[in-house]
């Protein structure tokens, strides 16, 4: 049988704010469990929840970006389980009335072709806390640190037809919360992490099958993995005749394979309600006017600009605006160097990455900064030294020796340009090799990188390259004469 996947993803980005969506607790990562747990978290009696403005205009920034409609009234809802990790009993959330409604976000694939897939929804919520199993033996600890974390839960159509396609939509929101501010998108602490829908139908039919909901996925690969491991299980399970089982699953990425966690819940099992201690939000078009002016560039539309503007391709622009610090510094660069946005590229996707990537740093922790990596671009391009030079430069910038100019002075690495200088050691050059001479007027002109080669390590790679050619045509007896 030739099935066809249907996936949709549920992400939960857990909103920047310093405070809880309900309470003046911290949301501040990596603290002693419990520490940041107040009496509302923890639905004492008489306590009331009173909510964050700072999460609405989150929510709402959100919904602009991806063009959805936002609701001028959201409803919060009680929806209602027993786990120890919400002592309250119940989880707030919004269910009927969200206030981010449809909406849609583009994202290019592998092939360079690009799909929009539907977002239906994207609502705010409340966390819960963490169950600690390995810590005790014998019995589970409950942080509840994370009870009352705001989070924005976003929910897309099921348009999603591979895990590749799955990756790029994570990949896409991922950066897109980034651009907008509102998500540190770290995933390591579980800023954003992923829940995906997959089932499978047969090619061509319009039905959906049974679904299987994979919970709590933190990583791009991860979710890739556990997506292809889900559609190969299901396959095998129908054409062997078995049913597929509505129910919510883990996966394990030591074992590469998802496990069974408990029968999936219906929406009549939570048995919302609206919330009677919380008002609902009302929200007019000024508000929502003032949040769309504080919009910034995104993601797709500057990846486009890059392209026009810069003349880069579609591939060096996707990589520079993966994030909007990336896409700040490379701009950065050209800005301070008027110019040169291909050798910007190069250096910044390049050396620069390579070097941030050695060490587990982000941009915005670069040590050197964009107008520094600018500097010795000056250098190559004014001619003063050579690529590979500047290489060694660079190494020496990063480890804290100074600018570029000052490491250049200090090492004497300027590169030499002067005809006479380069003459003599070019004859130097000549003089000592007789044999490869000859070989190379006979006709073995591939000889001359040889030469060339020679006077670079005469010169301890400081002469420029394109003198050295210049004047070894000169002075080599030309080939085959």
């Amino acid at each position: 049988m030739d099935w066809e996947p249907v996936i949709g993803l549920e992400i939960h980005a857990q909103l920047l704010t310093r405070s809880k969506i309900f309470s003046a607790a911290s949301t501040a990562f990596g603290a002693e469990p419990n520490v940041n747990a107040c009496p509302i978290d923890l639905g004492y009696p008489g306590m009331l929840p009173v909510l964050n403005r700072e999460v609405v205009r989150m929510a709402v920034m959100f919904g602009l970006a991806v063009d959805a409609e936002i609701a001028p009234r959201s409803v919060f809802a009680r929806k209602n389980y027993f786990y120890p990790d919400l002592p309250k009993g119940y989880q707030i959330s919004q269910y009927e009335l969200p206030i981010v409604g449809p909406g849609r976000l583009t994202i290019s694939l592998e092939d360079g072709h690009e799909k929009v897939i539907g977002i239906t929804r994207a609502h705010l919520e409340e966390d819960a806390g963490k169950s600690l199993h390995e810590a005790f033996d014998g019995s589970t600890g409950i942080d509840l640190n994370r009870a009352g974390v705001p989070l924005l839960e976003i929910v897309s159509e099921p348009d999603l037809r591979s895990a590749r396609e799955a990756g790029a939509y994570m990949k896409a929101i991922h950066t897109l919360v980034r651009y907008l501010g509102i998500c540190d998108g770290n995933m390591q602490e579980g800023s954003l992490r992923c829940d995906a829908n997959v089932s499978l139908r047969p090619r061509g039919s319009r039905s959906f099958g049974t679904r299987t909901e994979i919970k709590n996925v933190n990583s791009f690969h991860f979710i890739e993995q556990a997506i292809d491991y889900e559609i190969a299980r299901q396959a095998d399970l129908l054409e062997s005749g078995g049913t597929v089982v509505q129910e919510t699953r883990l996966y394990d990425p030591e074992r590469h394979e998802t496990r069974s966690m408990r029968a999936k819940e219906e929406a009549n099992d939570y048995r919302y309600f609206p919330d009677p201690d919380l008002l609902p939000v009302e929200l007019d078009a000024a508000f929502i006017n003032a949040i769309r002016a504080t919009l910034p560039e995104l993601p797709r539309a500057r990846r486009e600009r890059l392209q026009t503007q810069y003349g880069l391709s579609a591939y060096d622009a996707g990589v520079l605006t993966a994030e909007r610090e990336l896409a700040d510094y490379y701009e950065a660069v050209v800005e301070s160097l008027g110019g040169e946005a291909k050798l910007s590229a190069n250096w910044v996707m390049g050396e620069l990455a390579a070097a941030l990537n050695r060490e587990g740093l982000t941009i915005g922790t670069s040590r050197i900064s964009a107008p520094g990596l600018a500097g010795l671009l000056r250098q190559i391009i004014d001619g003063l030294i050579s690529g590979k030079l500047a290489k060694e430069v660079f190494e020496a910038m990063w480890a804290g020796e100074g600018e570029a100019d000052a490491v250049i002075k200090k090492r004497g690495l300027r590169q030499i340009s002067d005809p006479e200088a380069l003459v003599r050691v070019i004859d130097e050059v000549i003089a000592a090799n007789p044999s490869q001479v000859a070989q190379y007027k006979a006709g073995k002109e591939k000889l001359f990188g040889y030469f060339v080669g020679q006077v670079m390590k005469q010169t301890r790679g400081r002469a420029n390259p394109a003198e050295v050619n210049r004047l070894l045509k000169q002075r080599l007896p030309p080939p085959g004469g």
